[in-house]
């Protein structure tokens, strides 16, 4: 059986990270490997050496794509990050930029006119797969559609779909199903199925939740304090088991145990128990295509909401509304906190209330200073630090660190930390100024097993407190914290 990736004794160095020891790894024709590990253990490091992103000091990757491959590894292995979905790669974009339709103009692609380019750049490009991938992720909705007002699912969808018109030799995805429906993620289980199966397509999937691993896949290849362990067939890969890093008991004493703010005194607050968000008939459209439609909403303090619906329908969107980040909001009925939107009040009014994290903040949030600095600019709302904090500033940004249990990063700097670790790092900003409304979409987002069940622990501890209104956003059911108590779900519009 041939070996189509073969690593020998390959050593690696770096000023910060590295593999812990030389890594030696063979990935043999009719294997399907998932690449398993939790947060920082290594997975993305490992992914890196067998692209040849990451070049080894000693020895170096082997590929062999059979005798009618292309002399290009390129050509042959495509790797998808999902990181840089859209945007210019210099990642120089705002997260809000796909709400501002005025930016659109002449130059600016549709979805349907990228595939199309890389389609004709392909050699021997295959109609009947196109036609397949295209029906399977119900393409026809967004190939219209400009590329820089596509929601993440549907950005997700788009670069599957271009790396797999390509048909690869070899196929690595970093985690590829979250984002994404349950019924997209069956879906593109499915078609990788059928794709290893009537090709001979490797696929390596790089996966934080190891209930993703999917059926076909036949090894698994443990990653552990940045050490490749042995590769082991899927039947015999047995998952740790979930131990003790649940939220500790002294941090769930300390957020049950903070202050209670004095909201009365508070400018652009509602009375107690009023009403904190109220949309009445919102219609959102981008020219001839509607996202939201005669939504009527209303949401009190002291609830907490799951918001849940395909990819596409509106959700991003609707809390762009919520977060003021979306300029549609002055032409449509919404009140926040009591007050209509355009009656006065500036945006930092609306967002002093309001913690906020989602995908596409961490796609954008590119500024390399260090992980309390990045907390810290939660305290007013921007991206990067403009304004030095007080010493008990930062010393309420060091806890919340350690809450979310990455206290010993808070000097390392945002991009040098693994994914999830930045995912920590921004909940602690989200969740910093202790916000009468947390907006939550897909916080649990690359969070390996342990650190979903911090993390929903901690959602759930801060939202018994008064005065706390929760909106959290998931396509997994069971990430969603005990304390929810109402359920808005939106359906994507014809």
């Amino acid at each position: 059986m041939r070996d189509i990736i073969r690593i020998e004794k390959g050593v690696t160095r770096h000023p910060d990270r590295r593999m812990a020891e030389p890594v030696s790894l063979t990935i043999s024709e009719g294997e399907q490997i998932a690449i398993v590990g939790g947060n920082a253990a290594g997975k993305s490091r490992l992914v890196d050496i067998i692209t040849s992103r990451f070049p080894l000091l000693l020895n170096e990757v082997h590929y062999d794509f059979g005798e009618d491959a292309s002399p290009l590894a390129s050509d042959n292995l495509k790797y998808i990050s999902f990181r840089d979905s859209y945007g210019e790669s210099d990642g120089t974009y705002y997260h809000q930029l796909r709400w501002n339709h005025h930016d659109i103009d002449e130059k600016t692609p549709t979805a349907g006119e990228l595939l199309e380019q890389a389609y004709r750049l392909l050699p021997g490009a295959n109609d009947e797969l196109r036609e397949k991938l295209y029906r399977m992720f119900h393409l026809e909705t967004l190939l219209d559609k400009y590329i820089i007002t596509l929601s993440s699912g549907e950005l997700r969808k788009f670069q599957l779909t271009k790396a797999l018109l390509g048909a690869p030799r070899v196929l690595i995805m970093d985690n590829p199903f979250i984002g994404l429906d349950a019924g997209t993620r069956l879906q593109l289980a499915e078609l990788l199925e059928t794709l290893v199966r009537e090709t001979g397509l490797l696929v390596v999937l790089v996966v934080s939740r190891e209930d993703d691993i999917p059926p076909f896949v036949t090894h698994v290849l443990p990653v552990e304090d940045l050490r490749l362990l042995p590769k082991v067939r899927r039947e015999d890969y047995k998952p740790k088991a979930l131990t003790a890093q649940a939220l500790p008991e002294e941090w769930r004493k300390w957020i049950e145990e903070l202050p209670e703010k004095d909201i009365a005194s508070m400018p652009f607050y509602p009375q107690k128990g009023g009403e904190i968000l109220r949309f009445n008939k919102v219609t959102i459209s981008y020219g001839s295509r509607t996202i939201l439609k005669d939504l009527y909403w209303t949401v009190n303090e002291g609830e907490r909401w799951a918001l849940t619906g395909e990819n596409g329908a509106g959700k991003s969107t609707l809390l762009s509304l919520v977060c003021a980040d979306n300029p549609q909001a002055y032409a449509c009925d919404i009140r926040l906190f009591g007050h209509k939107r355009g009656s006065g009040e500036s945006i930092w009014e609306i967002k002093r209330h309001i913690g906020y994290v989602s995908p596409e903040m961490h796609r954008a949030y590119l500024r390399d200073i260090p992980a309390i600095d990045i907390v810290a600019s939660g305290l007013n709302d921007s991206v990067g630090l403009y304004c030095r904090p007080k010493p008990e500033q930062r010393e309420i940004c060091r806890l919340w660190l350690e809450v979310f249990g990455v206290g010993s990063l808070a000097g390392r700097t945002f991009l040098q930390l693994s994914s999830g670790e930045q995912r920590l790092c921004l909940l602690a900003r989200a969740f910093v100024k202790d916000p009468e409304l947390l907006i939550l979409d897909e916080p649990l987002h690359g969070l390996d097993n342990p650190n979903r069940r911090r993390v929903k622990e901690i959602i759930e501890t801060f939202c018994k407190r008064r005065n706390k209104t929760l909106v959290m956003v998931t396509h997994y059911e069971e990430e969603l914290p005990p304390c929810i108590d109402h359920h808005l779900r939106l359906k994507r519009q014809a």
